[in-house]
């Protein structure tokens, strides 16, 4: 790229910050889409369950659309990671927030969530360290308060 094509922050003209994608971010943008996942084979499981006759199935419709519905910011977020989009660690950001107290609720259960509560607490807490790593933070192209013009 020319360097009269560059804009002032490093970034292309399509607002992509130059250079390869750290592996950091790749990972976050992979634990991100995992969950994301997670949560539409889980709405899927909820529904399919309660039109099949296991409970009501008004209450697990609603459930199982409200956890696809719940799969759309992690996803749109995993995917403005890989497309190395500022805009996209915040989203990101929530859902690990998001997702900490849901671990922790199934660590409570007696039953077969508690793996499930381990692995989504660790998964959680791994992408978090891996969206505040100052790699990530550089690679997104995002500037603290008052560094907006900084290059």
């Amino acid at each position: 790229m020319s360097a009269e094509a560059k804009s002032p922050r490093g970034t292309d003209p399509g607002g992509t910050p130059e250079g390869p994608r750290p592996g950091r971010l790749t990972a976050a943008a992979a634990l991100t889409g995992l969950e994301g996942a997670a949560l539409v084979v889980g709405g899927l499981y909820v529904s399919v369950r309660g039109l099949t006759g296991d409970g009501s199935a008004g209450q697990a419709l609603t459930a199982g659309v409200t956890l696809i519905a719940l799969a759309v910011l992690p996803l749109v977020a995993a995917k403005g990671l890989l497309a190395r989009r500022g805009w996209s660690r915040g989203p990101a950001i929530m859902t690990q927030i998001i997702s900490l107290p849901v671990a922790w609720t199934l660590l409570q259960a007696d039953s077969m969530l508690i793996p499930g509560g381990i692995a989504l607490g660790v998964a959680a807490v791994t992408t978090l360290v891996l969206l505040v790593n100052p790699a990530t933070t550089v690679a997104l192209d995002i500037r603290g308060p008052g560094r907006a013009d900084q290059p």
